[in-house]
């Protein structure tokens, strides 16, 4: 809360890629407003609604929800399906752009926005799996290190004293 006793919308710093899901939601927000316009102006826009809607909303969603993720493979794997609502998002953005359908300069800028959503989500994706991947390499080779260690060193016999 701040000094006015406002709440803020978002936490005070971008740890754990919050800059990114604050960019999805607000990718969201404007893609509501655009339907908002497409919605009061009727006809073919209208009916584009409900899955422009879906699948942008449901990308500012898994990108929230794979902050939660339980282990790497499933940060990646609600990542990857955020990432596929938005190439579907901009897909159809891209459709309501070339048909001029809802105000043009509000589809060109949404157009841009979900391309660099793409791209950095993408990134997102590349990075992580390089670093799981590097991370489960790590991993076998110290498995195998130990294992070889232990191979090596010599046996003990267990006796009894005065025997």
């Amino acid at each position: 809360m701040d000094a006015r006793g406002n709440v803020p919308e978002r936490p005070a710093s971008f740890e754990n890629g919050q800059d990114i899901r604050d960019l999805a939601f607000d990718y969201a927000c404007s893609v509501v407003g655009f339907c908002e316009v497409l919605m009061a102006q009727g006809g073919l826009g209208r009916l584009m609604v409900p899955q422009l809607l879906n699948c942008s909303l449901s990308f500012a969603t898994m990108l929230e929800e794979a902050r939660a993720a339980e282990s790497d493979a499933d940060f990646i794997s609600k990542c990857c399906i955020g990432l596929k609502e938005c190439r579907e998002s901009w897909t159809r953005m891209r459709v309501c752009g070339r048909r001029k359908i809802g105000p043009r300069e509000g589809s060109h800028r949404l157009i841009e926005e979900g391309n660099e959503l793409i791209a950095i989500v993408s990134a997102i994706i590349r990075n992580k799996k390089r670093n799981v991947a590097a991370k489960n390499r790590r991993l076998r080779e110290e498995k195998e290190r130990a294992g070889a260690a232990q191979r090596q060193a010599p046996g003990h016999e267990f006796r009894l004293p005065n025997s």
